[in-house]
């Protein structure tokens, strides 16, 4: 009996189209479920538009390229299966394969995560933030180990946003004038609402156009891409650009049973593409920061800059915060003041001149 092969070749087949047919029916199909609690604003830059529009399809296309397997995603965002504060959980739990989120929705077990958060008034730029905390994370293994170890996950991509402004229901021209104002914001950020006076509310994308629109608060502690993308601007016209700066502090993972079940080269995919990720959406960002600044404008919203000596003022308030929370950290066993000093020199390494040089103690100084 003639075997697979020579039956193929009889009926006329090159031993390239042999190969390929063999190929083709040993290629394996591997799905995987991609989340994130927050929408798809459909703006270019933000994580889960990336996470949507680049990261999946550019993964399936090289994976196909470079093994003939191919990688189907389900893909749940908006809090269809993960809710902004259960990603982590979700991801960790194999709930979802690999998971995107903001780090800022996890004050206890991704406190030190949040570094750049508990740093006010640093770079504005999208990418050298960027740039300073991919430095950070490999120069401190402990955050990239802290997914690995505790919660059952690795870390694939960073991702950031645009600087920090204010958008509100009302104008106002000093600090004193956001005294007893609500303001919504998301964890760290609360903070720096509090020392204005104002009343920080714990608040996310997914409610806040409604909560504007019916007074639960009356401003948003936001970045112009997604004050515009989410429509913000609608009910609180009044964008103020005071300059907390960019930060990353979001990012992207995957859980290690499902990693190690993929073989080497598509884990080595997920990996490159990964870091591509993160680079992009900071790229983007940086490249096209007047955008969302325009088009707020041309939709109707008012555009105004806060007097230097009131982001002074605000910034001077703020001082003693960053040494606060790096002993915070410290307290819980968590490497503090090695990562925010790490983040400070690395930013002004790239370039960034501090407002205020916050000063980081050593642990129990």
């Amino acid at each position: 009996m003639k075997n697979a092969t020579s039956v193929l070749a009889t009926l006329g087949l090159s031993t390239a189209m042999i190969a390929a047919a063999a190929t083709a029916s040993s290629a394996e199909t591997y799905t995987l479920r991609m989340a994130s609690g927050h929408p798809n604003s459909n703006t270019p830059g933000f994580y889960v538009t990336e996470m949507v529009d680049f990261f999946a399809p550019e993964v399936q296309k090289r994976v196909k390229a470079k093994t003939g397997d191919d990688i189907e995603f389900i893909t749940a965002v908006g809090g269809a299966i993960v809710k902004v504060n259960e990603t982590l959980e979700g991801v960790q739990n194999g709930l979802v394969d690999i998971g995107g989120g903001c780090f800022c929705f996890e004050p206890t077990k991704l406190f030190l995560h949040n570094f750049q958060m508990y740093l006010p008034f640093g770079p504005q730029d999208s990418l050298l933030s960027l740039k300073s905390a991919r430095m950070t994370y490999d120069q401190q293994p402990w955050l990239e180990e802290t997914f690995k170890k505790q919660y059952n996950q690795e870390l694939l991509g960073l991702a950031g946003l645009d600087s920090y402004h204010i958008t509100t229901r009302n104008p106002w021209n000093t600090v004193e004038d956001l005294k007893g104002v609500r303001i919504a914001g998301a964890g760290p950020n609360l903070k720096w609402i509090e020392f204005a006076g104002a009343v920080p509310v714990q608040s996310n994308m997914a409610e806040a156009y409604q909560a504007l629109a019916t007074g639960v608060y009356d401003g948003w502690i936001m970045f112009p891409s997604l004050t515009y993308g989410f429509k913000l601007y609608e009910n609180a016209p009044y964008y103020t650009l005071i300059g907390f700066g960019a930060k990353t502090m979001h990012g992207v993972t995957i859980n290690s049973d499902t990693m190690a079940k993929l073989p080497k080269d598509v884990q080595q995919i997920l990996h490159e593409v990964g870091r591509e990720f993160e680079l992009r959406t900071a790229r983007i960002l940086s490249e096209t920061k007047d955008v969302p600044l325009n088009q707020l404008k041309a939709a109707g919203a008012t555009i105004r800059e806060i007097a230097p000596e009131v982001r002074a003022q605000w910034a001077e308030s703020m001082r003693a915060w960053p040494n606060e929370q790096a002993q915070e950290a410290n307290k819980r066993n968590m490497p503090g003041s090695d990562i925010m000093r790490a983040d400070i020199a690395n930013s002004e390494k790239l370039g960034y001149v501090w407002p205020i040089r916050y000063e980081i103690k050593d642990a129990g100084s």
